[in-house]
């Protein structure tokens, strides 16, 4: 996808000052007086001197009415129709609000995902953002309207509606604002920001003022529910600042930017945890070459997105290979592996839904030893057995059973004192000089 052209106003940096695309969720639009309140928000960030792009998703629980509508007259309903059905969701929010800020004075226009230039590829339900032309955008910024967009949708190459999974209105949200060079990318969700650890779980997580894309990118993909982590990928691919509030409170929120040097000062910025993972274990694999392939090579042809990864050592030529996947996915997965089982003689596909992966995330762990020992040594401590693990450069994922991932959080969140500010080291002038230098 490629940025397109501002409407008007001074840049600064490649951003158009003045314009703000602001997104509001469900919880945030469940009912007429929610829906008002969200119309006296935009209202007044367009009083403030902003154009306003606003992007909605569907009322409160109506995607999931939907799908029980869907399921209620066919048990395996088509992916196409599905997004057919969904969309509908979203172009209620948008109609709804523009006709609250009607009654206010304000000039508003509704349009879809795909009046708003939104063309995506063809993976239904799945599908991601391939471009997004925002001509028509632009002109009705210029004729004076603040412009509401249905999140989560798009138009395919064979103009049928996609949408883009859950939490697919983040993605819209942080698309416009890359193609229209936006100044900011708000969204407004049911919390004031991103904090340390889910506060529903950890009643003393603490709500960061700040966070690097790549933890937020982290987070998001691994159980924390502020933001989609597709679009913190495109924040961070064309540089949109994303700032989340609470659509019910007035309070500063959390601010998700480029990485400063600073910033590797906290070794962990937070803890999540995602209990909508299913581990699948394909039993007695030949241990040949191409045989992993194979498999996956299936999983990919039905748009399965695989986590983690775990292959035993091998006995007498055989082997056990586990993974990880969403729960949503496992059906399919289920149908493809067994049917894949056949052809290349594997004995079993087991299937635990008794699993939580937790994971402790910064972008300071690149530069601080000792954090893998100290998070298996405070679950140990606390007698939670880790049955996978996985690393990267920023982040330690574990995989716990389902009932200990709460307690696990909550130890770790301790373990790291991150329920307390940060106390950055203090660096002599002298030395923080050269570091910018540097």
């Amino acid at each position: 996808m490629k940025p397109e052209g501002a409407v008007r106003g001074t840049f600064l940096k490649g951003r158009q000052m003045g314009l703000i695309v602001q997104k509001f969720g469900g919880s945030s639009l469940a009912d007429p007086a929610c829906l008002r309140r969200v119309a006296a928000r935009v209202l007044e960030t367009r009083r403030a001197g902003h154009d306003v792009v606003v992007v909605v998703s569907a009322m409160g629980d109506t995607t999931d009415a939907l799908i029980e509508l869907a399921h209620q007259v066919n048990s395996s309903p088509s992916d196409r129709e599905m997004d057919m059905l969904m969309s509908t969701g979203e172009q209620v929010s948008v109609a709804v609000l523009s006709m609250a800020l009607h009654v206010m004075g304000v000039e508003a226009v509704s349009l879809t995902g795909a009046q708003a230039g939104i063309r995506t590829d063809a993976a239904h339900r799945k599908a991601k953002i391939l471009r997004v032309n925002p001509a028509r955008i632009r002109r009705h910024l210029r004729e004076g309207r603040i412009v509401i967009v249905a999140g989560f949708q798009g138009l395919t190459p064979l103009d049928d509606i996609a949408t883009l999974g859950r939490g697919g209105s983040d993605t819209t949200a942080v698309a416009l604002a890359a193609a229209l060079r936006a100044e900011r990318c708000q969204i407004f969700t049911d919390v004031e920001g991103v904090y340390s650890a889910d506060p529903r779980v950890v009643p003393d997580a603490r709500k960061l003022k700040e966070i690097a894309y790549d933890e937020m990118l982290e987070l998001a993909s691994l159980g924390a529910r502020v933001l989609m982590s597709r679009s913190v990928e495109f924040a961070k691919k064309y540089g949109v600042r994303i700032e989340v509030l609470s659509s019910f409170v007035k309070a500063p929120g959390t601010l998700v930017k480029e990485e400063v040097a600073d910033m590797e000062d906290i070794i962990v910025r937070g803890i999540s945890a995602d209990q909508d993972q299913v581990k699948l274990t394909i039993g007695h694999v030949p241990d040949r070459p191409g045989m992993a392939a194979r498999i996956f090579r299936e999983l990919a042809a039905a748009n399965i997105n695989i986590d983690m990864i775990v292959q035993n050592t091998s006995e007498q030529g055989i082997t056990d290979i586990s993974f990880t996947i969403h729960r949503d996915d496992q059906p399919r997965a289920r149908e493809v592996l067994e049917k894949a089982a056949r052809s290349l003689k594997v004995r079993h596909v087991n299937v635990d839904q008794d699993i939580a992966k937790v994971s402790v995330v910064g972008v300071g762990m690149r530069g601080h030893s000792g954090v893998a020992y100290r998070v298996f040594h405070a679950l140990a401590e606390n007698n939670i057995n880790i049955l996978m693990i996985a690393t990267s450069e920023i982040k330690i994922s574990v995989v716990v059973r389902k009932k200990l991932a709460d307690k696990a959080m909550r130890v770790l969140h301790e373990t790291f004192s991150l329920h307390k500010a940060p106390r950055r080291p203090a660096v002599k002038k002298g030395a923080r000089n050269a570091r910018k230098k540097s």
